[in-house]
């Protein structure tokens, strides 16, 4: 089975030719997925955007959200709410969280103690920027990447309990004003599996 993504403006166009590719389509839709069936055998799953499917699976993908995102690693985090794909809020920060050291014994573990503290600040002032930015505004989504574990120590923040990431993970080396910019291209995909 392999996996593609398809911007949602390119959708119409796939499922053309998919039909083309593979003859009359069948088509189970779901909630969640929509499965397709060429006459040949060949299928594939569609994952629904922002779940549940509301209406036509082309019209569902291209509707415009507020879509709220956050990103975090341990030196850096950005957050913003974007309608459709202009970014309308952002706060981006990073901190200096320091890093590995082969020295030994009682060195390590005070270097270990510090990191970890600088760590904890850092996600602390994540988790207020968050707060700010994505709280108190009506969302249709929200989306998170970066270190997986930095971002469950900023969400862990009571203030940020509403927010579920979605299931999709944006692939981010550094949360940058720039790079969260660029972050629908990645959030507007639409996932799909086929099998051959």
């Amino acid at each position: 089975m392999r996996e593609v993504l398809v911007g949602p403006e390119r959708l119409e166009r796939w499922l053309a030719g998919f039909a083309e590719r593979h003859g009359e389509t069948g088509t189970t839709c779901g909630a969640e997925v929509v499965e397709l069936l060429g006459a040949d055998g060949a299928r594939a799953w569609v994952d629904v955007p922002f779940p549940p499917l509301a209406g036509d699976l082309v019209a569902h993908a291209n509707r415009d959200r507020r879509i709220g995102v956050l990103l975090v690693r341990r030196g850096g985090y950005a957050a913003g709410v974007f309608a459709g794909r202009v970014l309308e809020t952002s706060k981006v920060g990073s901190s200096y969280v320091q890093g590995g050291t082969k020295a030994g014994g009682w060195s390590q573990q005070r270097y270990a103690r510090r990191r970890a503290n600088q760590a904890t600040a850092a996600f602390a002032e994540a988790a207020d920027a968050a707060a700010r930015i994505l709280t108190g505004v009506a969302l249709d989504g929200f989306v998170a990447g970066g270190d997986r574990d930095a971002v469950r120590a900023v969400l862990a923040d009571p203030r940020l309990a509403h927010l579920q990431p979605d299931g999709r993970w944006l692939e981010v080396k550094d949360p940058r004003l720039k790079v969260l910019a660029a972050t629908p291209d990645q959030f507007r995909a639409v996932r799909i599996r086929l099998d051959p």
